[in-house]
């Protein structure tokens, strides 16, 4: 499934109201280790079956990332039933991002 970009006017539709798991990135262009995890990212969300991968760019939606405390990027969470289960922030390894999602 290919990695879907989030904005104010998709994020609950997309990540509130998903009927599976969804790995949100939270990221920056002008981020270095967000850039190094880009192809990462992607590479889950091609593995991955039962869950929904996201980017958010938080230049372009800070209201998003302001309201879900995020303060260091990369931070990549996971939302079940509308609701934030995990966080982790920094360059992550493919099976730990794979891992939030079980």
């Amino acid at each position: 499934m290919a990695v879907v970009k989030l904005t104010t006017e998709n994020f609950e539709q997309e990540v509130l109201k998903a009927e599976q798991p969804v790995l949100v990135d939270f990221y920056a262009d002008w981020c270095g280790p967000c850039q190094m995890m880009g192809p990462v990212v992607e590479e889950v969300a091609g593995e991955v079956s039962n869950a929904k991968v996201c980017k958010i760019n938080i230049d372009e939606q800070m209201t998003i990332a302001q309201k879900y405390g995020v303060m260091t990027i990369p931070t990549f969470a996971v939302f079940k039933n509308g609701e934030l289960t995990k966080k982790e922030i920094g360059a992550l390894p493919k099976a730990v991002l794979k891992g939030m999602l079980d």
